[in-house]
């Protein structure tokens, strides 16, 4: 019963994480119920072989594709793509070329940081902990910083590119304190997934998250862009594309939520 629960486990988590993983590590405890060590060294190299050669292929078919990454579009961190967390629509990188060859031309060399996309099969497949990535539609984006010098920067203040917020500031309106006094907990849970800090020195770049919205609404294939209200109204823009998620989402002072028609 013991090694049942666990390979039940393990079907469970690999397919919260990587949808794909659960049947691949099914697959690989069939072929060695006995020898652990063989087992994951199958799942891994079928895994790897799965995500690289074959997914990709197969993903067209159900109207998805990776971002495509550039010069200036970049997937923020390597485990995004190894748990094909990295698909979205055609529109979408269409969205991502026009926008960072815009940005590119104010700010040379800025990137454009992709996290959490959308798994590449099925509508309406979860990916966790997001409540809406589900269709291909759906692409967070890092806001963008720069340094004590005020030089607009790629890199950012934690490992996952969530986690380390913007909060509001005393004069500015706090929608965070209002979700969780209404008993939404969950509302700054991405303050545990940033799997480290760094870069302590990076501030929040006002001037270049504004040009990166700004140019967000200017698609004509954008329907939402999400952001946290205090964000929105410090930056001083307003379009009727960015609206608030609500209190059942997560906050999004650490990152821009952007989807397509």
């Amino acid at each position: 019963m013991g090694k049942l629960f666990l390979n039940v486990f393990w079907v469970v988590i690999l397919t919260i994480i990587t949808q794909i993983g659960g049947v691949i590590y099914l697959f690989s405890a069939f072929m060695y119920r006995r020898s652990v060590l063989k087992r994951w060294t199958v799942f891994i190299v079928l895994y790897l072989f799965s995500t690289f050669f074959i997914v990709p292929f197969v993903a067209p078919f159900f109207g998805r594709e990776k971002i495509q990454m550039t010069d200036t579009v970049k997937i923020h961190m390597l485990f995004t793509s190894l748990a094909n967390r990295n698909y979205v629509v055609p529109e979408v990188n269409t969205v991502l070329t026009n926008v960072s060859t815009k940005l590119l031309k104010l700010y040379p060399d800025v990137e454009v940081h992709c996290l959490d996309a959308n798994f590449p099969f099925f509508d309406g497949f979860p990916l966790l902990p997001h409540i809406s990535h589900n269709d291909g539609k759906k692409l967070d984006i890092s806001l963008i910083y720069e340094n004590k010098k005020g030089l607009i920067i790629n890199d950012k203040p934690s490992v996952s590119g969530y986690g380390v917020f913007e909060s509001p500031l005393k004069r500015e309106y706090d929608q965070i304190s209002v979700c969780k006094e209404k008993g939404y907990w969950q509302y700054d849970f991405p303050k545990y997934l940033t799997l480290g800090t760094v870069n302590p020195d990076l501030n929040f770049s006002e001037k270049g998250t504004k040009k990166l919205m700004q140019f967000f609404t200017q698609e004509a294939s954008i329907a939402k862009i999400f952001i946290e209200p205090h964000i929105r109204d410090r930056m001083q823009i307003r379009h009727p594309k960015i609206r608030y998620h609500g209190c059942r989402a997560v906050r999004h002072d650490d990152h821009i939520h952007i989807q397509v028609r």
